[in-house]
């Protein structure tokens, strides 16, 4: 057999009335996705009116993915044994008194609570939804049906800012956490009506130690990330992120032993299905990332209201729908290697035109180009980065690849909201010191402890405290914008670092097309013969 000639696709299938099930799964992922992102708007005037620190703000927009990220791998493996369908429907249910919990917070603590809850929700959900499209289609109509998935699901996270945007305008921040709820609703009744009960589900047992520990990995993970960025809880970071080594430890030392793991490493070794893991939680986090720190530059420094800085995120929306038919078919001529690449370079350029294109007088034309090559990005790394988890293991384990793909965007979205998040307020916070310390010296005896530290808290609070002295309110301000700006370039910075370790990753060890595809057909081979 001549290694060099092109290896055939297998063929394919898709279930009855396929565009309205796929309309189904979709919208219930995308509800997961609005919810995800819905915090990302209106973090400046939730930080205004609870009087949030910046590090508060950040486990905010993390707390959803963060209960989402450290629940996926063990409801995914329930949804596999006892009904993908029963998964879906308790997740889209319980969202919704989650969704009122958010808007009815009265102070952080509650309102990082209630997201966390709903994050717990959309694990039963989310995940579930790309295991049923991979136990419903196969073949090339199953890449473009992921393709499809992928970017409209993506797209509802970004147009969702649009909504909360229009609905900060005339109510409450509360308010934009209930968009997601009459789609939530649809959704329900679809699903209900729509997807089969059962479809190659597996009679295996589930783990269930192996999902606590992998819960406890995730979340004290992402916790430790957020706490570092606390003044003085340096040692509570510690504590945490060697609890997350612990307990990562021995999951994977549990997964290795155990006769049915939650996470079975034979499959997870597979160069597809690892490289696909990283490269999905980069491209996806990366994706969270941005909006997480863009939205708060365009409001705080550029001085846009909601509805302008939610209407900055559609060209990201819009491109992700555009790119994605286009990914799927690229896919099939050059393999997912090219394709993972070309999105790593896109969104790269995007982080690019943030790093050196944005300032305290940024045109919207150069806001519009940074969202537009960063949707791209997503757009055609997405589907690969998808696609290659589920046909990396047989069809009874989806559940597995499923869970895994949305940790990609949930851990992904939880590691770079609070990577980027902790960079950002670090950079505020040095960038005001140096500012203060540059400051003549009159003006210097006036700043007290307490208002140097108020101003290194975050922009909301310099915001508040320049109200309090109007005398000072404008240089508060242009010090306060200036060191924000510095802030965000360091977070740019790392999310174009991060994307040269993905690039690194996808082109050394990610197949060729054809090797690709003879693997999955080894793999689909191996599957039929086991089971």
């Amino acid at each position: 057999m001549a290694s060099s000639a092109t290896v055939a696709l297998p063929p394919s299938t898709s279930p009855k009335n396929a565009g309205l099930v796929l309309t189904a799964l979709i919208l219930g992922a995308g509800v997961a996705n609005m919810n995800l992102a819905v915090a990302n708007v209106g973090l400046p005037d939730i930080g205004r009116d609870l009087g949030a620190s910046q590090a508060g703000l950040n486990i905010v927009a993390a707390g959803f993915s963060l209960g989402l990220a450290s629940t996926v791998l063990y409801l995914g493996a329930l949804g596999d044994r006892y009904g993908r369908k029963m998964m879906l429907m308790m997740g889209l249910i319980i969202g919704v008194p989650a969704a009122f919990m958010s808007a009815l917070s009265p102070n952080i603590e509650m309102l990082a609570a209630s997201r966390l809850i709903g994050g717990f929700a959309a694990g039963m959900a989310y995940p579930t939804t790309l295991a049923l499209i991979t136990a419903l289609w196969s073949g090339p109509a199953r890449t473009r049906a992921i393709a499809l998935w992928s970017a409209i699901g993506a797209a509802m996270s970004a147009s969702s800012t649009l909504l909360a945007g229009a609905v900060l305008m005339i109510l409450p921040w509360g308010y934009s956490f209930l968009i997601a709820v009459p789609f939530a609703v649809v959704a329900i009744v679809l699903v209900w009506k729509l997807v089969p009960a059962h479809v190659n589900e597996t009679k295996d047992k589930v783990d269930h130690l192996g999902g606590v520990l992998s819960g406890l990995f995730v979340g004290t993970l992402v916790l430790g990330i957020n706490y570092i960025a606390l003044d003085g809880q340096r040692d509570i970071a510690v504590a945490l992120l060697g609890g997350s080594a612990v307990t990562g430890f021995l999951f994977f030392w549990r997964q290795k032993r155990v006769g049915e793991p939650l996470f079975d490493l034979k499959y997870a070794a597979r160069p597809p299905f690892w490289v696909a893991a990283v490269s999905g939680i980069i491209v996806f986090g990366s994706l969270m990332g941005a909006m997480f720190v863009g939205q708060q530059f365009l409001q705080n420094v550029l001085g846009y209201n909601t509805l302008e800085a939610g209407a900055a995120i559609l060209p990201c929306a819009i491109t992700m729908v555009i790119v994605a038919p286009f990914s799927s078919t690229l896919i099939e001529k050059r393999g997912s290697r090219i394709t993972l690449l070309l999105g790593f370079i896109v969104c790269m350029a995007g982080f690019m035109v943030m790093l050196f294109g944005w300032n305290i007088h940024t045109p919207l034309g150069m806001v519009a180009l940074s969202y537009v090559l960063i949707g791209a990005g997503v757009g055609f790394a997405g589907t690969p980065a998808s696609h290659a988890l589920t046909d990396s293991v047989p069809v009874t384990k989806v559940g597995m690849a499923s869970g895994t793909g949305d940790l990609q965007r949930d851990l992904g979205g939880s590691i770079m909201q609070s990577l980027l998040g902790a960079i950002l307020g670090a950079g505020y916070a040095a960038a005001i010191s140096r500012s203060i310390s540059a400051a003549p010296a009159a003006t210097q005896a006036e700043i007290t402890t307490s208002i140097g530290d108020t101003l290194r808290k975050s922009f909301g609070s310099a915001e508040d405290l320049a109200s309090k002295y109007p005398d000072y309110s404008q240089a508060i301000m242009e010090a306060a914008k200036q060191s924000f700006l510095d802030g965000a370039n360091w977070a740019y910075a790392s999310g174009i670092f991060v994307m040269l370790i993905g690039m690194f990753i996808t082109f050394f060890f990610f197949p060729k097309k054809n090797k690709e595809r003879e693997l999955y057909a080894e793999y689909a081979k191996q599957s039929s013969t086991v089971h």
